[in-house]
């Protein structure tokens, strides 16, 4: 089946307000840039992400949230993202922090259809007991707040439940890809893209490089194609518009360290 779109637009097309999101990246790493421009020209609004962060100003999902198209984000890092940080003290935006392994985990469990899950992590804080602020109110306080959690113990020590996330959609970035939506990822990218991938009904896969079925070996695909239902096929452009989030300079080198 030829999973390919004739363009990001048509891709994201019918994904309608107060939809959920699963997206793919880390920081500005394996980001699915062009999919998220395509869904901000798009319009749709309300939206419910799932991410590991929430892009930076300008970049990333930091383009939907300065647009106010998101509503909710189910991720486990503010990051340099000054906007997201001033929506959510404000109390324009909701947020679920999650502990990293556990958000990565939730994705790839809602994916592989298994509900709930526990684990030590968390255990002792407000992640199990309750009492995270989701949503503050204009005045400081909070608004909406975590429920607790199922502890239970297992071999002697305590482990919380936690549940699986699956979404409407999921938008993720891979190095090469076919036509079938078998997907390889690069480096940094196979952070959160392929949980992401996993958990969405309708994945979208932006390639930076599309090959035809059969030329990558079994071996070699980090998610087959059943996850996968569209494609969309980079210019040698957009694949090679690759923001680094942090620039510094090595103090200590003649020539210089170059460090995302």
């Amino acid at each position: 089946m030829n999973k390919v779109q004739g363009s990001a637009a048509e891709a994201v097309a019918d994904i309608p307000d107060g939809a959920s999101l699963a997206v793919g990246g880390f920081g500005l790493s394996g980001v699915p840039e062009i999919l998220i421009r395509a869904l901000h020209e798009q319009g749709a609004g309300g939206l419910r992400v799932v991410s590991n962060n929430c892009g930076v100003d300008g970049r990333g999902l930091g383009v939907l949230l300065a647009a106010g198209r998101i509503a909710r984000v189910t991720g486990s890092y503010v990051g340099e993202n000054k906007e997201f940080a001033r929506q959510y003290l404000s109390g324009e935006l909701e947020v679920e922090l999650v502990p990293q392994g556990t958000l990565a985990e939730r994705l790839r469990a809602g994916g592989a259809g298994i509900p709930a899950f526990y684990t030590p992590a968390g255990v002792g804080t407000q992640v199990a007991n309750g009492g995270l602020p989701w949503r503050y109110a204009t005045d400081g306080t909070v608004a909406v707040a975590s429920p607790p959690k199922e502890i239970r113990d297992f071999a002697g020590r305590p482990h919380v439940l936690e549940h699986g996330i699956t979404t409407d959609y999921a938008l993720v970035r891979a190095w090469r890809g076919d036509r079938h939506g078998n997907l390889v990822f690069r480096k940094a990218a196979a952070n959160f893209n392929p949980p992401a991938a996993m958990a969405g009904r309708m994945t979208v896969a932006e390639v930076e490089e599309l090959v035809e079925p059969g030329e990558l070996g079994p071996d070699e695909v980090h998610l087959p194609g059943v996850f996968v239902q569209r494609v969309v096929e980079l210019t040698a452009a957009q694949a090679a518009d690759k923001e680094i989030e942090r620039l510094s300079i090595s103090a200590s080198s003649t020539r210089g360290t170059v460090r995302a």
